[in-house]
């Protein structure tokens, strides 16, 4: 199979109203994630570089809102990049030393799939390979979040990962790999309980899936 069978439900990319989005900070806020609001691509950038100091070691997660926000080839150069240095390493023979570069890094850095008005993030896998690092793996995360990821609930939030995010993940898969994309794992991230570990950008833009 070459094309996705499976159509986004285009309701779940619209972006949320300013007002919706003061009282999704108000509660990540509570959660203890920390939270800024930027009203376009380029604040964001700014942001993001602000957040992470000079010389970090940083993991960037697959992510579609950190390819169209263009930061990237930045990050390798500006930070120490895990991802630059996993490409240098040999799977075959490296593997268990590359998942644990992951996994623990000092920054980790990417997207989510929801976000709740009451403050809850959620965050859709196949491989899951993303998810120790945000759980409790890296020192600091950062997620950048297009504002249209914002939901009311949990319930709606589950619906948006596979009515909207998996049809669009699974064309972006088979046309990457040529296999379907699964919601094999999802986090679900009530609060984080060590304030300043966990910071949000959110985007008045349509920013990844």
């Amino acid at each position: 199979m070459t094309q996705s069978m499976l159509a986004p439900d285009l309701v779940f990319a619209e972006l949320a109203s300013d007002e919706r989005i003061k009282r999704t900070v108000q509660a990540l806020e509570a959660n203890g994630i920390q939270v800024m609001v930027a009203d376009n691509i380029e604040e964001a950038k700014e942001a993001l570089f602000d957040t992470i100091p000079e010389g970090a070691e940083v993991f960037t997660a697959t992510s579609k809102t950190l390819e169209k926000l263009g930061v990237l080839p930045e990050i390798d150069k500006r930070y120490d990049s895990i991802r630059v240095r996993l490409a240098e390493m040999d799977p075959n023979k490296q593997w268990r030393e590359m998942v644990k570069l992951g996994a623990v890094p000092e920054y980790t850095v990417g997207s989510v799939h929801a976000v709740t008005e009451d403050g809850m993030v959620v965050i859709a896998s196949n491989t899951g390979s993303q998810l120790s690092g945000y759980a409790a793996g890296a020192a600091h995360v950062v997620w950048v979040v297009g504002a249209q990821k914002i939901v009311g609930d949990l319930d709606e939030a589950m619906r948006r990962i596979y009515e909207y995010s998996l049809p669009l993940e699974d064309a972006r898969a088979l046309e990457a790999y040529g296999m379907n994309s699964n919601v094999s794992k999802l986090l679900i991230v009530h609060k984080d309980p060590n304030p300043g570990r966990t910071t949000m950008i959110i985007v008045k833009e349509n920013l990844g899936f």
